[in-house]
């Protein structure tokens, strides 16, 4: 009597071998949440998310370059801090609408290096300024891998909206003094508000500039109610062509942006010497320390909103990406942005494609400049 025939096991064989490499593709997938949104990506949020980043932009050049000079460097290199590592975070970040950047909350810890080690040469500031970048991106990394982003679930839901809220309050304060048309010297929110009252009562306001942001603050809460029309961007181009056309700046005091230097970042290393790295280590791990507090919470409370789940371990190294990229690009130390996440959220948001969007917007202004 003949045995049944047994069926060969290389099919098993071969579905086995196909999960082991679907959990290795799984694993490997983890650390690009960029790529796994890319792979679920509808079409219907193309339009959101290519308004929001030209919104984005148009915020992006000025704030780059103020955050730069904040933090004893040329302007310019607030730009380059900018467009690289949005590319950077938009695959390695999990956040669907955090914007990174330059950031006022890291500008005092980059400067308090720089003006210690560079001697007023506009170069070596630079060079430490990358350098405390590196060394905030591989802190980050470094602490993501281990799984150390579990610290963040330590924060209860009253911190994460008191901060938040505080946020919004201290961002409202800081817009004051350009609707007004002056500036004053920043002391914290309450010092604000009575240096903005005072400038008020002395007459240093600029009447232009305020009926021109009142205009576009009016536009963009009237077309809130048209969901199809952008109502940010219509503002910001209206405003633009306003103050081109009629020539503001130079007739009624208007400030302006100006023209900005040709050409792209490049990548280049940030040599510094020996007498450097005890400043510059302790210094990036205090930005990796500052940013990730920043970028945590705020990544939390858009993830609440857009129901969505954020790997506090995966934030840590979408953050220390962006900072490697800061730092090998002509960059400095970056964060998550308190200011520029809630616009980009305002003008209809949906993916990271909004941030390489405005990579993308600046670094065509820098091409064609």
């Amino acid at each position: 009597m003949s045995q049944p025939d047994i069926p060969p096991t290389e099919p098993e064989s071969g579905r086995l071998v196909r999960r082991a490499r679907g959990a290795d593709v799984a694993d490997w997938m983890r650390w690009l949440p960029g790529l796994r949104i890319l792979r679920s990506y509808r079409l219907a949020w193309l339009r959101h998310d290519l308004v929001a980043g030209l919104v984005l932009a148009a915020m992006l050049v000025p704030v780059g370059i103020a955050y730069a000079v904040a933090s004893g460097l040329p302007g310019i290199y607030g730009l380059y801090a900018t467009i690289v590592p949005l590319l950077a975070y938009a695959l390695f970040g999990p956040s669907r609408i955090l914007v990174i950047g330059p950031d006022s909350a890291l500008a005092a810890l980059i400067l308090a290096v720089v003006v210690q080690q560079s001697g007023g040469d506009p170069m070596r500031a630079v060079a430490l300024a990358g350098a405390m970048a590196v060394v905030s991106g591989l802190a980050c990394i470094l602490f993501g891998l281990l799984g150390l982003g579990f610290v963040t679930e330590l924060l209860s839901k009253p911190i994460r909206y008191g901060y938040m809220n505080g946020i919004a309050l201290t961002v409202l304060i800081s817009q004051l003094p350009a609707l007004f048309g002056f500036s004053v010297d920043g002391g914290g929110p309450l010092q604000d508000l009575w240096a903005i009252g005072v400038a008020i009562a002395e007459g240093r306001s600029n009447r232009t500039t305020f009926l021109l942001g009142a205009g576009t603050l009016v536009i963009i809460l009237l077309l809130r109610g048209f969901k199809r029309i952008p109502g940010i961007l219509v503002a910001v181009i209206a405003a633009t062509l306003i103050v081109g056309a009629l020539d503001l700046g130079e007739e009624a005091g208007v400030a302006v942006l100006g023209s900005l230097p040709q050409g792209l970042p490049a990548f280049a290393i940030p040599w510094i010497t020996w007498a450097d790295l005890e400043a510059v280590f302790i210094g990036g791990l205090a930005v990796a320390m500052v940013s990730f507090a920043d970028v945590s919470v705020l990544s939390r409370v858009y993830a609440l909103r857009t129901r969505t789940h954020v790997d506090p371990s995966q934030e840590m190294v979408g953050l220390g990406a962006a900072n490697l990229a800061a730092g090998f690009f002509q960059g400095f130390p970056i964060s998550s942005s308190s200011s520029r996440t809630p616009v980009a959220e305002s003008a209809g948001a949906r993916t990271q494609l909004t941030g390489v969007v405005g990579a993308l917007a600046v670094a065509l202004l820098l091409l064609l400049a």
